[in-house]
């Protein structure tokens, strides 16, 4: 995935003018309205920290080899050439699966809907696959935001932390975190206090799942096997017992006519 594209959000530089907010809502035609969290019509989010001195954008993580995908029963999502992880709501059946698989707790139901969907950001396809970038990207105009092939946003985290190690720390998030993710974030606080989730594997989720089941048919052999020998062993002390039981019957049928003799 080495042309992948991807977003770096780089905490120290987010003013909270949430103006990305402001340009996902317009390009995805959704209310401009305060938001409180993500929801089916905040694709994304800035959450304040540190009595609003810290900026925290929230947004789908774009997962290199995504959960939700593999989670999907009829194949709604699908992971793009661009990077983006869309959803494609005529194969939904509302199973609501990718909910529960996502390890960022990101995707949203459309609960009031009379025919509700899936919600989540779309990382701009359109734009990207067109030749452009992001909508919140664009309009960024602290820096907060970049948009590139996620190689160089690597590259450039990695530069950022080692130009001013006493200004971030020595960590860039979505590097690794379930596999690898689209949207980097750089912070100069740890992320856990700014509510990242940091007990996310470090490989891809789908593959620890699909060891897992994998490993089924062996351990249902295994298990058959021992249900086999248990019922059999039960089954033979039954059989020894009932023998037994018959043999002394016989032998003391055996010693009463040796006796009238």
């Amino acid at each position: 995935m080495s042309q992948s594209k991807g977003l770096l959000i780089d905490i120290t530089k987010c003013v909270g003018c949430r103006e990305c907010e402001r340009a996902c809502a317009e390009t995805n035609h959704l209310p401009q309205e305060s938001a409180t969290d993500l929801s089916a019509t905040h694709l994304t989010y800035v959450k304040s920290y540190n009595d609003e001195t810290v900026f925290v954008r929230r947004l789908c993580m774009h997962c290199n080899e995504p959960t939700c995908v593999s989670a999907c029963l009829v194949g709604a999502f699908t992971k793009t050439e661009t990077g983006a992880v869309l959803y494609d709501e005529s194969k939904c059946i509302g199973c609501r699966y990718c909910m529960q698989a996502c390890p960022f707790e990101v995707p949203r139901y459309e609960w009031g809907s009379l025919a509700p969907k899936i919600q989540k950001c779309r990382m701009c396809y359109e734009r990207i696959a067109g030749g452009g970038q992001t909508a919140c990207a664009e309009a960024c105009m602290f820096g907060a935001t970049v948009f590139g092939n996620r190689d160089d946003l690597v590259r450039e985290a990695r530069a950022r932390i080692d130009g001013n190690p006493h200004g971030y720390v020595d960590y860039v998030y979505g590097l690794s975190e379930a596999g690898g993710t689209s949207v980097l974030f750089l912070s100069a606080i740890p992320f856990e206090k700014l509510g990242f989730p940091m007990n996310i594997p470090k490989e891809p989720i789908p593959d620890l799942s699909w060891r897992v089941l994998s490993q089924v048919p062996k351990y249902a052999v295994a298990a058959g096997v021992l249900l086999f020998g248990i019922n059999w062993i039960t089954a033979r002390r039954t059989d020894v017992a009932r023998f037994e039981a018959e043999e002394r019957r016989r032998t003391i049928t055996e010693d009463r006519e040796r006796g009238r003799r």
